[in-house]
């Protein structure tokens, strides 16, 4: 959870394949605006993560008419970046874990992705309609590297 001060950006954009591309570029150039360069592993973490929900809330989400919202919060006290993705569509609540996904399968693997690189993620509903998803992304380098 977000505690000290914090660094943020928010945008919207179509909830179209292409507005979730929009989204992830938005995400890199944050990143790299504060201190985490495109190739960093952090930056990297934060396009994959920014990339699924996106895709999820094109996918998932979408309302005819209505975009979907990113908000990225820095926080450098905590170690964490926020990621946020707000989307229309109430009635499709993002499962409370991530869903196996059949090894042969084409997709499925978004929120395990997500699970992987996130500290910790979730939902929430947005008023007066939809869905927040959220997570939380280390900024601190593993001490292995």
């Amino acid at each position: 959870m977000l505690t000290g001060t914090t660094t943020s950006a928010a945008a919207q954009f179509t909830s179209s394949p292409h507005g979730a591309r929009l989204a992830r570029r938005f995400a890199v150039r944050c990143m790299e605006a504060w201190g985490h360069p495109p190739a960093s592993d952090v930056s990297c973490a934060i396009a994959l993560v920014v990339g699924e929900l996106a895709a999820n809330a094109v996918l998932h989400g979408r309302v005819p008419g209505h975009d979907f919202g990113l908000r990225l919060a820095l926080d450098p006290a905590a170690d964490l970046v926020r990621v946020e993705v707000a989307d229309a569509a109430a009635t499709k609540l993002a499962p409370a874990t991530a869903p196996s996904s059949c090894p042969e399968g084409e997709s499925g693997r978004g929120l395990l992705l997500v699970e992987a690189l996130a500290v910790r993620w979730g939902s929430a509903p947005r008023r007066p309609l939809g869905k927040t998803m959220w997570a939380e992304v280390s900024t601190e380098v593993p001490a292995h590297l």
